[in-house]
Parts: structure tokens; sequence; C-alpha cells
């Protein structure tokens, strides 16, 4: 009964990778972020037409549209890119016949753990959404964390909840920075 157990956890986990593989394969342009199918506004941004795009008319009018978290998409963006040419110069060092194999391991460590830095970040932004604000960044250079929230202002009670949760669900956060951005609805 084991066996099927772990049959079945195998093949669900490969068929995921499948689809998730396809998709990119077939529209690369765009930035793939998997998480955000689990969220609420993805579900919402598909269901209303319209809103996708960053200009909507009304009454003839031409205004734009902005999320109250384009500053932390632009910040997600620049970080996903900086890590996406890192991951490119790893790959090629790792498929390159003209580094050693000690070299060729540490950069496949590297990028293990660039890996698992990147999930880290994306499961703490949600659990700090999850506390009631609306959107969240964190950004882990080492043992250094800078979160930022969105919130009109931002206690210490409610900083010391976040650092607490980052110092727990991150291994090695000993410097944890805090902030927060207003809500800018345009």
């Amino acid at each position: 009964m084991r066996v099927r157990r772990r049959t079945v956890w195998f093949m669900t986990l490969l068929s995921l990778v499948a689809v998730i593989s396809v998709y990119y394969l077939v529209d690369p342009a765009k930035q793939f972020n998997g998480l955000t199918i689990f969220t609420d506004d993805a579900l919402q941004q598909t269901a209303v037409s319209g809103v996708t795009d960053q200009e909507a008319t009304k009454e003839g009018e031409t205004k734009e549209v902005s999320s109250p978290s384009h500053l932390f998409e632009e910040m997600r963006m620049q970080v996903s890119d900086e890590r996406s040419q890192l991951r490119s110069q790893l790959e090629q060092k790792i498929g390159s016949q003209d580094y050693s194999a000690e070299d060729k391991s540490k950069a496949y460590n590297e990028m293990d753990s660039l890996i698992k830095q990147e999930s880290s970040e994306a499961m703490l932004e949600m659990l700090i959404k999850s506390l009631g604000y609306s959107d969240a960044f964190v950004r882990a250079d080492g043992d250094k964390v800078q979160v930022t929230v969105m919130a009109e202002e931002l206690s210490k009670a409610q900083a010391n909840e976040i650092i607490y949760l980052v110092r727990t669900e991150m291994e090695g956060a000993n410097d944890v920075l805090v902030k927060f951005s207003a809500n800018s609805n345009n």
C-alpha cells in the first residue's frame, strides 16, 4: 500500500512539472509565477476582462489602472531578472567543459541555495499576506532579510510579529528589517 501512495505522489508531481513546462514552452515571454495560481487576486483578474491591460476606458476617457502593489511587482521583476541572469551564468558553468568538477559542484550548490531562497521568500510573502496585509515583498541576502509590507502604518507590535515570523520560517535570518509602504490607490 505504501508503494502505491509514493507512486501516486510521484506521478502527480511529474504531471505538474510537465504541465508547467509545456506552459513555459508555449509562451516563454511571460514570467510564470506559480504562486499566483493560488491567490484570490489572480482569480479575480482573470475573471474580469480588461483588468490585465494597463489601460481601461470609461465614458470615452482613457485612464491608467494601477494596482496598489505596482511598486512591489516592479521590485519582484527586478529581483527576478537579476536571479535569472545569475541562474543562466550558473547553468553555463555547470554545462561547460572548461570548469573542474569541484567548480561545477559549487555552481550547482549555489543554484540549489538560490532556489531554496526564492521559495522561502515566496512562502514568507504568502504568510505575511495571511496576517492581513494586502501585499508583501521579501528580499533575503545571506543572513539579512528585508521585508516591505503594504500598510498605511506599521506598529512596533506588527513589525515584531513579522520579524518573529521571518526568524522562525527562514533559517539563519539574523538581521531582519521591516518597512512599510502606504497603499497608493490611484
